[in-house]
């Protein structure tokens, strides 16, 4: 189960002040699955989903790392995007 300091990041990374770019997102939606679901395990999407390709990539990219590891290397990338406002 996902600490308050990861629910308060999720939170604070929807009010950036500039949005992050294509692939500080990707990082962090595959660190976000990472803490939250575990390793993916889901089959890779179809050659037509491009997005859906490259999100199950980002996920497929730490997979072996611990929920926990995943969800502090999260809260540590939002703050680094919140100081880069």
């Amino acid at each position: 189960m996902p600490s308050a300091e990861f629910d308060k990041a999720a939170e604070e990374v929807k009010n950036l002040p500039t949005k992050p770019s294509d692939d500080d997102l990707l990082k962090l939606y595959g660190l976000f699955k990472q803490a939250t679901v575990g390793d993916n395990n889901t089959a890779k999407p179809g050659m037509f989903d491009l997005k859906g390709k490259y999100k199950w990539q980002a996920w497929e990219d730490v997979k072996g790392k611990s929920k926990e590891d995943a969800e502090k290397e999260y809260i540590a990338f939002v703050e680094e995007l919140k100081n880069r406002a």
